[in-house]
């Protein structure tokens, strides 16, 4: 009898790797019977990261971005390219590590705050992140505003939470959402305040190429948005002149 046709290979121009992805996330792959260790993905939230990368290999991830190379320039195996698999998988461990943090255990790390009641604003964090939609990165600052109630949170965690949601496929307005609602549900503030400025790939390399635009998005809670004096502060606080 003939020999079985080969298995389609990782990127198909009639099965794109997103559909792939969605496939194997809805499909009965990605039930495990051991408990969750990292944030689930996916539209219905049943496998982990980590389970997805156990049923992709990294060989195949490999293989997926030298079909991506081979695409575009036709040979990927002159020295300049012959490494750049490896290379863009190994990356992608620490530019996607938001996958495997969890915001519960950032923000348990918290402190009598001696009855501190005032705003406590971390500003300028230096981020970066990448578009969901063009794989395009982005990035820039951004602004971490609570009001405590009894236990403030060690500083170093308001920069953690953030990379935490910026070190994913993302948007900015889903990181701004993301990070307010982790400080409302893991410190119970009186008031929670995020802002983020960032310069955007996809908007300076491609279609409009603007170079000097940058994007502000903001998610108020709280007396940050009940209230306009907290807020007005917040902003004086977060235009005022660099150390």
């Amino acid at each position: 009898p003939p020999p079985p046709p080969p298995p389609p290979p990782f990127f198909s121009k009639h099965k794109p790797a997103n559909a792939l992805l969605r496939s194997l996330v809805g499909s009965e792959m990605c039930i495990r019977d051991r408990p969750q260790t990292s944030r689930p993905i996916g539209r219905n939230r049943r496998s982990t990261w980590t389970e997805l990368i156990e049923m992709v290999t990294k060989n195949q991830a490999e293989a997926a971005v030298k079909t991506l190379l081979e695409y575009l320039e036709g040979d990927a195996q002159r020295e300049g390219l012959e490494k750049t698999p490896q290379r863009v998988i190994e990356s992608w461990d620490e530019i996607f590590s938001g996958y495997n943090a969890d915001p519960k255990e950032l923000l348990e790390s918290t402190f009598n705050g001696e009855g501190y009641d005032g705003i406590v604003l971390l500003r300028d964090i230096e981020f970066h992140s990448t578009c969901e939609h063009h794989l395009q990165p982005f990035s820039g600052r951004a602004h971490i505003a609570y009001i405590p109630v009894d236990r403030i949170v060690g500083i170093s965690k308001l920069a953690r939470i953030v990379d935490a949601h910026a070190h994913r496929l993302q948007n900015q307005e889903r990181i701004t959402k993301g990070v307010a609602d982790d400080l409302e549900k893991y410190l119970n503030p009186l008031g929670a305040a995020v802002i983020i400025e960032a310069s955007h790939g996809c908007m300076r390399c491609r279609g409009v190429r603007k170079q000097n635009s940058v994007m502000t998005t903001s998610a108020m809670r709280g007396v940050f948005f009940e209230k306009a004096e907290p807020r007005q502060e917040l902003m004086h606080l977060i235009q005022s002149r660099p150390l």
